[in-house]
């Protein structure tokens, strides 16, 4: 039973296509003591953040959230490393610019004031601590290499919203370190992954997806996990394209870090939805114990 609770926004597609994320994350918190208490009305939060700030119609949607998320709490969850982004900054631009945050609020019928802070999961996994989180490990990650794919959404801009070191991050390796894996370094762990390159240009999104993957393979990685489920979708799903186009490509099960994490600390995977992945996971979770069936 957790202790304490958390207004949560876990967008749209954590509801639909990555429930397994949203189920994961709940648990994993819940196991740490914080329930992830989801904001009782939400919308989109647009999934990119715009690239010019002057169209404030695109900022409605996520300033909504925000001055919602407000009303519940002074703090606010992600999972997505997308919706993260987005709200994040745009959070920051209603902080420092009062004109454009007037007029997003007569649109949006709401005085927000961009004092809300905005967390990443692994930002609150931090604040919990290594040491909370390795008392919790029920099923130690014990020989497993885990090669953590951070991306190019959850830390960048830096200045905006990183919390580790966006060229050499290193706080998903701590947490899976903690809970006893063995973290892998590998080049390209912080690279775009393709990215919405996967609709227009699918060979171009894969062979960036292939250059992430061959490396974390060539370091001794056993599975990748990552925080973003269009990179999660775009690392797992060309893997057999990939190893028919190059020749000793090894595939790699692509997990989010809190699918991974929840088995650690005793979650029996039901609701993870582990079997609509393209690379099976559970051979190689079974093999350490982590699943039982």
């Amino acid at each position: 039973m957790a202790d304490r609770s958390i207004p949560y926004f876990p967008g749209c597609t954590l509801q639909q296509k990555a429930l397994g994320f949203d189920r994961s994350a709940r648990e994993v918190m819940a196991a740490l003591g914080l329930e992830l208490a989801e904001l009782a009305s939400w919308n989109c939060c647009g999934a990119t953040f715009p690239l010019s700030t002057e169209n404030l119609l695109e900022l409605s949607g996520p300033a909504r959230i925000l001055s919602t998320a407000r009303q519940a709490g002074p703090r606010l969850a992600v999972a997505c490393a997308s919706c993260y982004n987005v709200l994040k900054r745009t959070n920051l631009l209603l902080r420092r610019d009062e004109e454009k945050r007037e007029k997003i609020g007569f649109f949006i019928e709401a005085d927000y004031a961009g004092d809300l802070e905005v967390l990443h999961l692994v930002e609150l996994l931090r604040e919990i601590g290594a040491a909370r989180l390795q008392q919790a490990v029920q099923r130690p990650l014990t020989g497993l290499r885990v090669a953590a794919y951070y991306g190019c959404m959850l830390l960048r801009p830096p200045d905006e919203v990183g919390f580790d070191d966006p060229e050499h991050p290193t706080i998903l390796d701590g947490l899976f370190a903690a809970a006893g894996a063995a973290p892998v370094a590998y080049p390209h762990r912080g690279e775009c992954c393709g990215g919405y390159l996967v609709v227009q240009a699918e060979e171009a999104a894969m062979a960036a997806s292939y250059r992430v993957l061959s490396a974390a393979g060539a370091a001794g990685a056993d599975l990748v996990v990552t925080s973003c489920p269009l990179c999660q979708f775009n690392l797992d799903r060309r893997q057999a394209a990939m190893s028919q186009a190059h020749a000793g490509f090894r595939p790699l099960p692509v997990l989010y870090f809190t699918q991974l994490l929840g088995l650690a600390l005793g979650g029996d995977g039901a609701g993870y939805l582990l079997e609509r992945h393209y690379v099976d996971a559970r051979p190689l979770l079974r093999d350490h114990a982590l699943l039982t069936s």
